[in-house]
């Protein structure tokens, strides 16, 4: 998938995230995940029911109306921002396998006795009017994105039950995660490596050498501290591999990665809160991890060819 339509998905989803607290804009879509596609679900000819389905998910429809709706939005959306839809390759699949996800959210708050009331929807309508100064300008990005009032009220409603079972996946989730503090050294070739190693076994000052020799000019005024870092967070996978298969105060021998070659030192090693960026990682990977199981244990047939 190319980057801008990655990078716009996964910002939609994280938006869900938020638990249906998003305020629409003009361009804004349902929200989704990315990861691994499912196996292609059996694609059928049109439906001849008196409103036309795009897709069918454990018997409940996908509106064909809404997914033309949500197909036109993103597009505006992506226009807007100057990306060329010609570089986003298959997105129209993408935008209506996000609405299969609310649904699939949707209807498992459902299973677990959660509803979504029509007083609840107004209240969160009147919200939404407010930030858009009030009815008029209501109308108006209705008008602009295509929606009827009754439309966007069901899809309001869907969204905010689809939050409830979200927020019940991220409720569960560990308050704390194993993470390590390590620090490193970053040199260009193994021979430096090597010899640097040599060194720190022969119990020369980590920092020093790190201040001195790394070429990490993130880490070096601060010895080659990587500071406190769960399992996903680091870019460098081989440099996270490492400080993750060793203890504090362990020493690594030569690890070679894209940047160089590194050496290793473990610090700390204890389970810690996460916060901010890492936090939300957490969430949206918890929450892509459950789609994914749910679409393929779905019932889901997709009734148009994107």
């Amino acid at each position: 998938m190319p980057a801008a339509m990655r990078n716009g998905l996964v910002a939609l989803a994280l938006c869900a995230l938020a638990l249906a607290g998003c305020t629409p804009s003009n361009g804004d879509t349902a929200s989704t995940s990315e990861g691994p596609s499912p196996p292609p679900p059996a694609t059928l000819s049109p439906t001849e029911t008196p409103e036309p389905l795009a897709a069918v998910v454990d018997g409940d429809g996908v509106a064909l109306a809404a997914y033309q709706g949500e197909l036109a939005r993103f597009e505006a959306a992506q226009q807007s921002a100057g990306i060329e839809l010609a570089s986003l390759g298959d997105y129209q699949t993408e935008v209506l396998w996000a609405l299969i996800d609310r649904k699939l959210l949707a209807h498992a708050a459902s299973v677990e006795g959660r509803q979504v009331t029509a007083v609840e929807v107004d209240e969160r309508l009147e919200q939404i009017a407010a930030g858009l100064d009030g009815e008029q300008g209501m109308g108006a990005w209705l008008a602009a994105n295509g929606y009827t009032l009754d439309r966007f009220k069901a899809a309001l409603a869907e969204e905010m039950l689809a939050a409830r079972k979200v927020k019940t996946i991220v409720d569960g989730l560990r308050s704390n995660v194993v993470q390590v503090r390590a620090r490193h050294i970053l040199v260009a070739t193994p021979e430096e490596a090597e010899a640097l190693l040599a060194r720190l076994q022969a119990d020369e000052d980590f920092g020093e050498l790190a201040s001195v020799y790394s070429l990490d000019l993130s880490t070096r005024p601060g010895g080659g501290d990587l500071g406190w870092f769960a399992e996903g967070q680091l870019t460098t996978p081989q440099l996270e591999n490492a400080a993750f298969g060793m203890n504090p105060g362990d020493l690594s021998q030569v690890v070679q990665s894209d940047l160089g070659f590194h050496i290793v030192e473990v610090l700390q090693r204890e389970p810690r809160p996460l916060y901010g960026e890492a936090l939300e990682r957490q969430r949206f990977e918890a929450v892509r991890s459950w789609l994914d199981t749910a679409r393929l244990t779905a019932q889901i047939q997709l009734l148009v060819e994107p």
